[in-house]
């Protein structure tokens, strides 16, 4: 495996550990983790610090009420946990993603884009951001475009390359406005990426930014 060069920054990684990120950016700090180990290190030890700050915490008094409900709580997920089917692990797709891939890329029901990209929508975030995977095929590139919010782009296969450098399977990647660039992946083999966008791409280009009001309309 190729040597991950771009990271989250600190700021993503201890908002991640304090749980305080939305879920659209936590899945994509996830998958990175399980392929770095340099980040995963600074998340066990920003785990570890928050732990040692609530312990110094002076517990408050909780009602009779709520410790009634999160005992109610509790029994109720153990009998969710118990009559959850077995899960099938995949192993080439990282952890976070499994409860929305189940079965591994190739049997996913791609949406073709364009003749160089597919992509396959997984959910979408309470704050409106879009989380999907991107095909892109060996060579191929979704044309220049910039951003109408922030992206956040993890390479799960393969690599692509655009006027910034070269990308490998785990890079972290994001986005935003101020940039504009040309993805191209690499020739030898497809990419498949986590794309979280918070708002739509936009292409620069003399014919395909005619396509920009349809890409507005497919997003929302």
């Amino acid at each position: 495996m190729e040597k991950i060069l771009t990271h989250p920054v600190d700021e993503l990684l201890a908002s991640f550990s304090a749980a305080s990120l939305p879920l659209s950016q936590a899945l994509c700090i996830s998958s990175h983790l399980e392929r770095c180990a340099a980040c995963h290190q600074k998340v066990q030890r920003l785990n570890g610090l928050g732990s040692e700050l609530m312990q110094q915490l002076k517990p408050s008094p909780a009602s009779s009420e709520l410790k009634e409900r999160m005992i109610n709580r509790l029994d109720i997920l153990t009998q969710e946990t118990h009559a959850r089917p077995q899960e099938t692990h995949v192993s080439s797709v990282p952890r976070c993603l499994q409860q929305f891939i189940q079965t591994g890329y190739d049997k996913l029901p791609w949406r073709r884009v364009s003749p160089d990209i597919h992509n396959y929508e997984l959910c979408r975030d309470s704050n409106g951001a879009k989380v999907e995977l991107l095909r892109i095929k060996a060579g191929g590139s979704p044309t220049t475009h910039t951003h109408m919010g922030d992206e956040y782009t993890v390479i799960l296969e393969g690599s692509f390359s655009d006027e910034t450098g070269l990308y490998h399977q785990g890079d972290f990647l994001v986005r935003d406005a101020r940039h504009k660039h040309t993805p191209v992946a690499s020739q030898d083999r497809e990419c498949i990426c986590l794309a979280v966008t918070e708002g739509p791409i936009q292409f620069t280009g003399f014919f395909s930014r005619l396509l920009n009001p349809f890409v507005r309309r497919s997003y929302t």
